[in-house]
């Protein structure tokens, strides 16, 4: 009976280990356990999970735990945290330098909340400075870096007046017809004409058409 009774307490202990770990991996990550883990808010690692996504955008050496000037700016731009009327990207620039360690070139999280209650501030004048970072941590939360499409030609003068193969003069008029579309290789190759005529005579053909005129209806 000695035996049978001290069998579960092998599984007990290391269910005991397992909870053990798992707050040791909580208190790592830089959130509380709250004796069964509860008080964990759930915004926070929201927001942290946007952190480290953007902490490694662009950079393939990044651990995603320090983020560097460019990728807080792009962060603050693509999350909406720049309006560019209470929060500029000047401001975002400012409020960098100001958190950082005078010795580092990157922040890590908790100097990023505090940049973000900064800007919270200036963003939302009108809410107490919790509800004001509550709002920006909202605009963060799960979001990701924005991957810019294809790059769109924008159209100016000086390439529409290089582009235009009316323009063109020489051996690259040749290369295209009256619609602009290019020839390929007869716009390339110099062709023989056997045809008879001038090069570049408008009339071409019109003499074949006269003397090749069907004779139907002419009096005999």
């Amino acid at each position: 009976m000695g035996d049978q009774n001290a069998v579960p307490l092998r599984p007990h202990s290391e269910h005991s280990k397992d909870r053990t770990s798992k707050r040791l991996s909580t208190e790592s990550n830089g959130t509380s356990d709250g004796g069964m883990g509860s008080s964990t808010p759930v915004e926070i690692t929201a927001l942290e999970e946007s952190f480290r996504r953007f902490a490694i955008h662009g950079d393939t050496r990044a651990t995603g735990k320090e983020m560097h000037g460019k990728n807080w700016s792009k962060l603050c731009k693509d999350c909406g945290v720049i309006d560019g009327k209470n929060v500029t990207l000047t401001d975002v620039d400012i409020v960098f330098s100001k958190v950082k360690k005078k010795s580092c070139r990157t922040i890590v999280f908790e100097e990023f909340k505090v940049a973000l209650g900064e800007l919270a501030r200036k963003k939302y004048k009108e809410k107490t400075g919790e509800d004001a970072e509550a709002e920006v941590f909202k605009l963060i939360e799960g979001k990701a870096p924005v991957i810019a499409g294809v790059t769109r030609a924008v159209a100016s003068p000086t390439v529409s007046r290089l582009t235009d193969t009316t323009k063109f003069t020489g051996s690259h008029k040749e290369r295209f017809d009256e619609t602009g579309r290019g020839k390929g290789k007869a716009g390339r190759v110099d062709l023989v004409d056997t045809s008879g005529y001038v090069s570049g005579y408008k009339h071409r053909g019109t003499y074949e058409k006269k003397v090749n005129k069907p004779t139907e209806g002419r009096p005999m």
